[in-house]
């Protein structure tokens, strides 16, 4: 996803473009432009840095690769800078009282990273890709910019939706009706960026589907099992192919009564 940094400011600020070889936070960052990205459309967090009008003006961005199972950052680490997805997927989580990690979200292309760190200056959660992945990153720095602060509103809106809905998910439905409103959500976001809605991956593994709705490994297993059964999906190890939305959705619709 192509994102607007300036190309000056004082040596090493993550203020500005990377010279080659240099590392935004450590890790590689490579110097390009927006015509070069290989996004199958006008990604959306580009509005954050570049306005609407202005997407043909090939701005110049920076990118960081993040290899699978490597944070992105750290909770407790110093906020620096926004990140979008560029591509790949990452999960973010958070280290309950008994040191058990919990996760807390899947982000995938197009999805910003990182709004928790504006408020305190650091980082709340974990962010870790699970599988070789891209980022765009928006210096704090531009976060003060007029033109950028309807869209971060507006990104900010959408994860507190997503967020209150994560909390409704829990709290009111069976494991079943998880199991289907996440495999229905994912669709959605998924059919949003140009992808299928009923044959994709899942990158993440079952258990850290378990751990994102609360419900142990077995569960989530055997729910996929009586899913693959039922024909409202046909399960092959990660390859999720959806036979019966409006099933699911009744699955959904039935446990949220």
């Amino acid at each position: 996803m192509p994102f607007l940094v300036p190309a000056t400011i004082r040596k090493h600020s993550i203020d500005r473009a990377p010279t080659p070889g240099e590392h935004f936070e450590n890790a590689p960052g490579t110097w390009g432009r927006c015509a070069v990205c290989s996004a199958p459309r006008p990604c959306q967090p580009c509005k954050l840095v570049v306005p609407e009008t202005v997407w043909g003006a090939d701005p110049p961005y920076a990118r960081k690769r993040v290899p699978r199972t490597q944070a992105l950052y750290r909770a407790g680490g110093p906020f620096q800078c926004l990140y979008a997805v560029r591509s790949g997927f990452f999960k973010t989580s958070a280290m309950l009282a008994d040191g058990r990690a919990q996760v807390t979200g899947f982000h995938m292309m197009g999805e910003i990273l990182g709004m928790g760190g504006i408020d305190t200056g650091h980082h709340a959660s974990d962010v870790i890709a699970i599988e070789d992945s891209e980022v765009c990153v928006i210096p704090s720095a531009r976060l003060e910019e007029p033109v950028m602060h309807r869209e971060l509103y507006r990104a900010m809106s959408r994860e507190l939706v997503r967020d209150q809905g994560v909390m409704l998910l829990l709290g009111t439905m069976s494991s079943a009706g998880r199991v289907a409103v996440f495999l229905l959500t994912l669709s959605q976001r998924l059919l949003a960026r140009g992808f299928s809605a009923r044959d994709f991956h899942l990158r993440m593994t079952r258990q850290e589907i378990g751990s994102y709705l609360g419900m142990s490994l077995e569960t989530v297993s055997r729910i996929f099992s009586r899913f693959d059964d039922e024909r409202l999906i046909r399960v092959d190890g990660k390859h999720i192919r959806i036979l019966d939305i409006e099933g699911l959705d009744a699955v959904a619709g039935r446990d949220a009564r």
